[in-house]
């Protein structure tokens, strides 16, 4: 059958050599560690987590004691 011909593949020139780049030192930071603020962010997650949970909670108490109303005002009126 029919095979796709490969391109070829171009050879570098080998005339000149390449200098490897220098490395730079990494930056020093400002004095400043990332704990604390990783502490504050897990914090404020936990927190809203908490907050979201207390919220469906109260939500769910009240169409509870909405559910209940309707019932037992039901049974009054029979």
């Amino acid at each position: 059958m029919l095979r796709p011909k490969l391109p070829d593949i171009p050879t570098l020139p080998t005339s000149h050599t390449i200098s490897p780049r220098h490395s730079h030192a990494p930056v020093p930071s400002a004095g400043r560690s990332l704990t604390p603020y990783v502490g504050v962010v897990v914090v404020g997650v936990v927190l809203t987590a908490l907050l979201a949970a207390v919220a469906v909670t109260a939500v769910s108490v009240a169409l509870a004691a909405v559910v209940l109303r309707s019932l037992i005002s039901g049974a009054n009126k029979r």
